[in-house]
């Protein structure tokens, strides 16, 4: 959240970000799903990772074609000493006003661009150019009254429309969040380890919506539900290898790990014990902890008591204590967690 306060000067003014630039240019790309995205929610023994996660890195395809979208820009320009640069998701650009302002779409009620053609399926990229350009119109906002991505939200983290917080926002928490995740939160996030689509997918403009045409952003069939159980076992080679080309990798091994034990301890599946047991000696404290409280989700009593008589001792970490702590307070902790 810091970044929010460091870089407000710049995601104000464009012209603080680069003093020369006159006109931007604002692009999106289509990523649509091509069957529900929310439909591996109901599946505890999967993991449901974000649309926008589940093929190669957006950044590197969109990139790439806004380089050969600015040298076309320039060429056609005829402008001598004319620059460009372009953004995608590496600067602090508000990109979803600056996309409003240019006719895109419109910012809806969940804070995100809103396409007539598209729903909320776009990528945004931005080119800056030292070029006088005619500006297009703005989109005019085309909510309504519907309130849909605001009811779906499984944290209500809308304080009301056009107002998201962001710090009970699943998106942040399992992405841009480095600690751990409120406790109260945790039995909310059900099995979504990598962003979250709800608001997103249930916007009624989606019925205009298209299905990604872009090789680069068609989902892998390994990313589409990928188990649970696969994805616990994973060390820090098999993290990166499963995830090389995908923004998964950027979060870590151990905060993955940390959002893959609270979709096993939101699974009510006592078959994960012995992975979760597993964790209980990992050498991240945040992943320790995270087991402790998947551990008080799915083990009955004595299974309980067991692990804590053999675990609890070893530990030294004030975090990871206060989660045995907590559960050493339930007189039944599995069924008073679930």
């Amino acid at each position: 959240m810091n970044w929010m306060a460091e870089t407000q000067a710049r995601r104000a003014d464009p012209r603080v970000l680069w003093s020369d630039v006159r006109s931007i240019i604002m692009l999106g790309m289509n990523y649509g799903p091509e069957s529900d995205p929310l439909a591996s929610l109901d599946d505890r023994q999967s993991a449901t990772i974000s649309v926008y996660a589940r093929h190669r890195d957006y950044h590197d395809v969109i990139k790439g074609r806004l380089k050969l979208l600015a040298q076309w820009l320039l060429k056609q320009g005829c402008v001598a000493g004319a620059e460009v640069k372009v953004f995608v998701d590496t600067a602090p650009v508000m990109e979803k006003p600056l996309a409003a302002a240019a006719g895109l779409g419109w910012q809806g009620k969940h804070t995100n661009l809103v396409s007539r053609e598209f729903g909320s399926w776009l990528f945004l990229g931005s080119v800056f150019t030292t070029l006088d350009i005619v500006p297009d119109a703005k989109e005019v906002d085309h909510c309504g009254v519907c309130r849909a991505c605001l009811d779906i939200c499984p944290t209500q983290a809308f304080d009301g429309p056009y107002k998201l917080d962001a710090r009970r926002c699943i998106s942040y928490l399992t992405i841009e969040h480095k600690g751990h995740i409120a406790r109260a939160l945790r039995p909310l996030m059900g099995n979504r380890i990598y962003g979250c689509d709800d608001c997103l997918a249930a916007c009624p403009w989606n019925k205009f919506a298209q299905k990604a045409r872009e090789a680069g952003l068609i989902a892998r069939e390994d990313l589409k539900q990928p188990g649970l159980a696969m994805l616990c076992q994973l060390d820090d080679a098999g993290f990166r290898t499963l995830f090389s080309a995908s923004p998964v990798k950027r979060i870590g091994h151990v905060r993955f790990l940390r959002n893959v034990l609270i979709a096993i301890g939101n699974s009510g599946d006592n078959g994960f014990l012995p992975l979760v047991a597993g964790k209980l000696d990992h050498v991240s404290p945040l992943v320790r902890a995270m087991a402790v409280w998947a551990l008080g989700r799915l083990a009955d009593a004595g299974q309980f008591a067991e692990f804590s008589a053999r675990y609890l001792d070893q530990e030294s970490d004030p975090d990871v204590m206060s989660e045995w702590n907590v559960l050493k307070d339930i007189e039944k902790p599995a069924s008073a967690q679930r």
